[in-house]
């Protein structure tokens, strides 16, 4: 604590009520939590004895119950050791153990009412969540939150704005598909009065922090930060008015228990971050579903590139060819297929790919008023009633997932939806990829038929406006350090050949790389069987083997924004990735010393922007040069 200046330090012996601090299992960070002179609640956290959060508000104000002010600590439970282990199929990680110390802290108001807060602390971050289970509060309504992240001034971020609600394409905001704002500095206020989306990144010193939240079970709304951070301070915002449900509520609500998300600030150095899980660790277990139908794989799809007028039978017929010849495990079958193909002829569609062991993914609007999308099969998911009969109708059919667009923003009734979609979509044997969506919030660990999730401002813009794919480079290297830190993201990846109209920014190594550097858990290939004919058999033969799923994660080197090189290993084989944003070429003096020992072959960039070439490559240190907005992969054995 003594980074915490002279002044806290007066506050500290001033304090009525000071809990003992809360340390992680290898004592390099530590909580502390006190109530103020002011009966205000507050935490900080340091790493090495360093200030990395200074001291920032806690509480809530419920109808009827004022649990951010005149407060008094009334108890503090013994610190327990957290021990959990899970596997999940769709993350950086495989086998996955999550330790932590944990402690919760208990207040009263001046009326007597409680709040638990409890605390987690890991060797990778911090984490803590609202209880409020009151008897004498049998209904439980969110008004406000004082929850806040207070960072030095000399701290810098990298945060994505909010989008307004009822803006953008057919008032379908917000969707999490901005572009960033990289390396600010703290207390720059967001461009719009919606705030920034999770996770946050911020770089204090030499620790990098992210923050975000997790586990969101339907009774509470998904939050962002708020638009003003005057003097470093990022408040938690609630979202905009129309973000609902037709009919549904918008805040928190509960009877009985009302317990709030776990709301994660990951820190340490960059590798940390990268390697961690914490967004899926304070996440529930998952639900049942049988593990032989949560297959992650490799799709086909033809709308990125050919756009509407490919989704008719002859064409979807030969992108199930297409996945085939690759190896791929999916087709997937875009917006109007009920009526360019029809479900009859889908069917057809099912059996044909089935027979050459390829699963069809259909597309759905999954909105009836919030926006004024069009787009068909539409409003067929809106009630359980519906959902139960149109799921048993795609299972009958053969249909293996469905990919659901158009949400319509972070409500609490939003959020149900989501649910009520992922549990009537599993009771049916059916995978689930949310477009137009929310950020997953560790929800591929809950439900195992959720592959993945768009959120991030993916491929599919590119297509449509110059601006966007000149973006690309950097807004892809912020994406390993941000939206796909914690939860599959489904971007759509990967072009060698042309982009209609519009001129590609990268080369084609920078397009290979982001096959191993983005994770999700349904990889949907953006390039058409044409496109692919374009690069050399040994590319091919690379994607055709490249693994769905993975073991382990190692962070090589990178900077948000910049550039990103991290290792992924499936079995044992180590996969090497990594992509350069920058208009130079960028010469890395790579640690590989996990990979001592081991031979590899690279492919990365050749003479031109299409071309690809071949290198051997052993563990240890190596140069490496990274062309411009150029990339490479390599694979050890």
């Amino acid at each position: 604590m003594t980074g915490w200046l002279g002044t806290t330090a007066v506050l500290l012996a001033a304090s009525p009520a000071l809990a003992a601090p809360l340390t992680s299992p290898d004592r390099h960070l530590s909580v502390d939590i006190r109530v103020t002179p002011a009966q205000t609640l507050e935490y900080s956290i340091q790493r090495d004895g360093r200030p990395v959060i200074l001291p920032s508000r806690l509480g809530l104000q419920l109808e009827g119950a004022d649990l951010a002010n005149g407060l008094r600590l009334a108890a503090t439970s013994p610190v327990t050791q957290v021990a959990d282990d899970y596997e999940l199929a769709t993350a950086k990680k495989r086998r996955i153990g999550y330790r932590a110390s944990e402690q919760t802290v208990t207040v009263r108001n001046a009326k007597g009412q409680a709040l638990d807060v409890a605390f987690r602390v890991s060797n990778d971050g911090v984490a803590f969540r609202y209880l409020v289970r009151d008897a004498g509060l049998a209904d439980e309504k969110f008004m406000a939150e004082s929850t806040s992240f207070r960072f030095d001034a000399g701290a810098k971020a990298w945060l994505q704005p909010m989008a307004v609600a009822q803006t953008g394409f057919a008032n379908t905001n917000p969707s999490y598909e901005e572009h960033y704002q990289r390396e600010i500095a703290v207390g720059t206020p967001a461009p719009n009065s919606a705030g920034w989306v999770f996770p946050a990144l911020f770089r204090t010193g030499d620790t990098w922090v992210a923050l975000t939240e997790t586990n969101m079970d339907g009774s509470w709304h998904a939050s962002r930060l708020q638009a003003d951070s005057g003097g470093g301070v990022y408040k938690m915002g609630v979202p905009m008015a129309p973000e609902v449900f037709p009919g549904g509520g918008l805040l928190a609500e509960s009877r009985g228990t009302l317990a709030s998300p776990w709301r994660v600030i990951a820190l340490g150095s960059l590798a940390t971050l990268v390697e961690s899980t914490l967004g899926t660790d304070l996440a529930p277990p998952a639900i049942r579903f049988d593990a032989a139908l949560a297959r992650p794989g490799h799709a086909s799809w033809s709308w990125a590139l050919l756009k509407d007028e490919a989704t008719v039978f002859d064409v979807q017929k030969k992108f199930i060819d297409y996945a085939v010849d690759m190896h791929w495990d999916y087709t997937l079958v875009d917006a109007e297929w009920d009526r360019r193909i029809g479900y009859d002829k889908m069917a057809e569609l099912a059996r044909y790919a089935a027979s050459k062991n390829i699963g069809l993914l259909a597309w759905y609007n999954s909105s009836g008023s919030w926006n004024k999308t069009e787009m068909t099969p539409k409003s067929k998911l809106l009630t359980h009633e519906q959902r139960v009969a149109e799921f048993a109708r795609l299972a009958k059919m053969g249909i293996k997932g469905v990919k659901i667009d158009f949400f319509g923003g972070d409500g609490r009734s939003m959020i149900q939806y989501y649910i009520d979609i992922l549990n009537d979509a599993a009771a049916a044997g059916l995978l689930v990829n949310f477009h137009g969506a929310t950020l997953p919030r560790g929800w591929s660990r809950m439900y195992p038929n959720l592959m993945t999730m768009e959120a991030v401002r993916g491929f599919e813009f590119t297509t449509f406006e110059q601006k966007d794919e000149d973006a690309v480079p950097a807004h892809a290297a912020m994406l390993p350090f941000t939206r796909n830190l914690f939860d599959p993201m489904d971007f759509t990846p990967m072009a060698f050949g042309d982009i209609p109209k519009i001129r590609r920014s990268t080369r084609n190594g920078f397009e290979l790389a982001e096959s191993v550097l983005f994770l999700s858990g349904i990889q949907h290939f953006a390039e058409t069987p044409e496109g692919m004919a374009s690069a050399p058999g040994y590319v091919k033969d690379f994607l055709r083997a490249l693994p769905r799923s993975w073991d382990d994660v190692k962070f090589v080197d990178g900077y948000p924004g910049r550039y990103a090189v991290i290792a992924r290993k499936s079995g044992n084989a180590w996969y090497l990735a990594g992509f350069n944003a920058g208009e130079q070429a960028l010469a890395l003096d790579l640690d590989l010393g996990f990979l001592e020992g081991r031979a590899g072959q690279m492919i990365a960039d050749g003479d031109g922007e299409r071309a690809f070439a071949q290198a051997a490559i052993r563990g240890g240190r190596q140069r490496i040069t990274i062309k411009p907005h150029g990339g490479f992969v390599a694979v050890f054995k």
